[in-house]
């Protein structure tokens, strides 16, 4: 158990969790990927739960219209889900295709946390060709390793099944959906339950999660970055805005029986026009990233950043960008009591340092704890338990946030989002532009069509438009991140475009039938090592010669399922020679504090963690460091034991403060047999 030290004032802090998914419905209102299915047997009732377990805590849950009303669809999940209709059958009833879909979707579960400690899933996963009982019981497992921990402990089917290990037949499939889909309706009344009791307050978001700041203004885009680039014809969607605004809180009040109090803005994406909107829509407070608040204030103080803020009325969160990042990516790589004593002694040092602050923690609610072990039950329950037994520290809700008198006042509202304070994620980049083009090109030819629309076909038309206008779809394009669905993503973008030609009887034009991805794969942040190294350990970039052929991982391209605030390393160079491996650190070198700095080195395969001050050279038979122009580093084979592949982690720490944690994607892959006979160099 973490020691508690007792601190007075105290620290009202702000937990926001952000719950959504995006639209993955086609044209026939089939969702084509399952992961709201997944998410909710994993996350949608284990976040609520988990905090509810520990009497006195409170926090907000922002859910959002998209995953509404897909939750719902799974009152039918044969008919509504495309790969549950897969999953249900018996291998034996698939086309090759099929089961290629299907196995694509079960094998993108993440390894290390959610097949590794399966013995037989890891067993079938690892297999180039299964049988037809073998592909049952590799699909049985796969939903038992999405099975959150409130169904391994509650669910007595769940935790029969996963005491059986193995030997699954297809009725355990068709059990284990009914059990499942049931255990999916009492989600959303979970949540309404604890926000009646006053445990939780809940909030929205605009209606198909859009950057609402785009939609009214392009040219957002660059007044927060005014080297973006803004697509060609553009046009101003603000009555898509104010309807996106409009129906998401006539959903939520369908759901929750109430008007919601509070948005998070997608991607806390706002502007001065967006606030207005929400304004007059009756909202009392909207949350947003440090970062938009230090460019509204124009200083990058940290003491302004620890209370709630009002601009034209409405009441403003900024949410600490380090330490919601700390919970997002960095705890992954600590045990749970570790993780949780860090938290804490972090807000620690904010109360010591700020008079009875608000703390702001707000981040994704769901994609982060897959890559926890055990789903981060761990994390969690000592970081709640911490709370509870805490004088100094007091969670709230929101909606208790707004009603705080102590707040500041903001003259001006910089525009930009949680990602670097600009639209760049969603806008500039050709993809981007082209999606924004092929929006503006369908809305002027509906505004154009000369034919009769009846009021069904003009609400499907509406539905369409405010779906394509989803930031996720963006978010994809590009190169700035990676998913091995990104085609899906869009495919599915283009055809509600598609499909509102579709409803007017008019030919879709060429361009939409053309996919605006080209390639996309891990090249444009990974290289691996082309030949065998052998550089001189003196952080300098001495010759061409001396890394040739190494691997690189470009961090500064490198993004995962959400955004994070970026370290000073931005490349990482790696390779080895027959009794050394080698690695480099490039980037602001310049900004690490190096006297009080350490390089921390682990070894996942043997659990050990070696660490190297930064201040002065090292150089002995099992390692050799270097800092000057760049972090050098030499590590010999022995440090890796009889293991001839390793997985490493890197983290630079100030003391207690985490710099950075390296690669961004989690651990560093070294064959230590590799070959390199075929690669040669002129």
């Amino acid at each position: 158990m973490v020691s508690i030290i007792m601190v007075h004032p105290s620290l009202n802090l702000c937990f926001l969790w952000h719950m959504h998914q995006p639209d993955y419905r086609g044209s026939d209102g089939v969702m084509r990927m399952p992961w709201v299915f997944l998410h909710a047997i994993k996350d949608y009732y284990e976040m609520p739960w988990l905090l509810s377990r520990h009497k006195g805590l409170k926090a907000t849950f922002n859910i959002t219209s998209t995953l509404i009303e897909q939750l719902n669809l799974y009152d039918d999940p044969l008919q509504n889900d495309y790969f549950l209709s897969l999953w249900e059958k018996h291998p034996s009833q698939l086309h090759e295709e099929e089961k290629r879909c299907l196995m694509s979707i079960c094998k993108s579960t993440q390894h290390d946390t959610m097949v590794k400690p399966w013995p037989h899933f890891d067993f079938l996963y690892h297999k180039e060709q299964l049988s037809d009982e073998e592909l049952i019981e590799f699909e049985v497992l796969f939903m038992l390793a999405w099975c959150g921990n409130y169904l391994r402990q509650e669910n007595s089917l769940v935790a029969g099944l996963i005491k059986k290990e193995k030997g699954y037949i297809q009725t355990d499939k068709t059990q284990l959906l009914q059990s499942l889909s049931v255990f999916i309706k009492t989600i959303l009344p979970f949540y309404a339950a604890l926000q009646k009791e006053g445990v939780i307050s809940l909030s929205t978001t605009p209606y198909s999660h859009p950057i609402l700041p785009l939609l009214i203004d392009i040219n957002n885009a660059k007044y927060a970055d005014i080297h973006s680039i803004l697509p060609n014809n553009p046009m101003s969607l603000k009555e898509d805005a104010i309807e996106q605004v409009r129906r998401s809180i006539l959903l939520y009040k369908k759901t929750f029986g109430l008007n919601p109090t509070g948005f998070w803005p997608a991607e806390g994406a706002i502007d001065a026009q967006s606030v207005s909107i929400y304004k007059e829509h009756g909202l009392h407070w909207i949350a947003s990233d440090e970062t938009i608040l230090f460019r509204s204030l124009g200083s990058k103080a940290r003491h302004n950043l620890y209370k709630p803020y009002r601009y034209n009325d409405m009441t403003i969160g900024f949410r600490d960008h380090t330490l919601s990042d700390f919970i997002g990516f960095n705890y992954r790589f600590k045990l749970g009591h570790k993780a949780a004593e860090h938290f804490m002694d972090t807000l620690e040092s904010i109360v010591k340092k700020e008079h009875t602050p608000t703390l702001f923690v707000i981040l994704d609610g769901e994609n982060a704890w897959e890559f926890f072990e055990n789903n981060a039950y761990d994390f969690f329950t000592e970081t709640y338990q911490c709370l509870v037994q805490t004088q100094w520290c007091k969670t709230m809700t929101m909606d208790e946030m707004s009603k705080l008198e102590s707040h500041g006042t903001l003259e001006t509202l910089a525009p930009g989002s949680w990602i670097n304070g600009n639209f760049n994620t969603w806008s500039g980049h050709p993809q981007k532009n082209r999606a924004w083009e092929l929006i503006y090109q369908t809305r002027r030819d509906v505004e154009n069509y000369f034919g009769v629309i009846t009021g069904k076909v003009a609400e499907r038309v509406k539905s369409h438009f405010l779906a394509a206008e989803c930031s996720d779809w963006f978010w994809w394009y590009g190169d700035d991140h990676l998913t091995r669905f990104s085609f899906e993503f869009d495919a599915l973008f283009r055809e509600h475009l598609i499909e509102i030609y579709h409803l007017l009887d008019m030919r879709p034009p060429s361009d939409l039938l053309e996919p605006i991805l080209t390639h996309k794969s891990t090249a444009s942040f990974l290289l691996k090592p082309q030949a065998s190294i052998s550089p001189l350990i003196d952080g300098k970039n001495s010759y061409f010669f001396e890394w040739l052929g190494s691997g690189w991982i470009d961090e500064s391209k490198l993004y995962s399922t959400m955004d994070r605030i970026r370290g000073p390393i931005e490349k990482i160079y790696y390779g080895h020679n027959d009794s050394t491996v080698f690695i480099a650190f490039e980037g602001d070198i310049t900004s690490l504090n190096t006297t009080s700095s350490v390089l921390q080195v682990t070894i996942e395969e043997t659990g050990e963690q070696l660490t190297f001050a930064m201040d002065r050279p090292r150089s002995d038979k099992k390692a050799q460091i270097a800092v000057s122009e760049r972090i050098e580093l030499a590590l010999a084979q022995e440090n890796f034991k009889a293991y001839r592949s390793v997985h490493l982690r890197f983290e630079i720490l100030e003391g207690k403060h985490i710099v950075q944690i390296m690669p961004g994607y989690g651990a560093l892959f070294v064959d230590l047999d590799e070959i390199y006979d075929n690669n040669w160099f002129v």
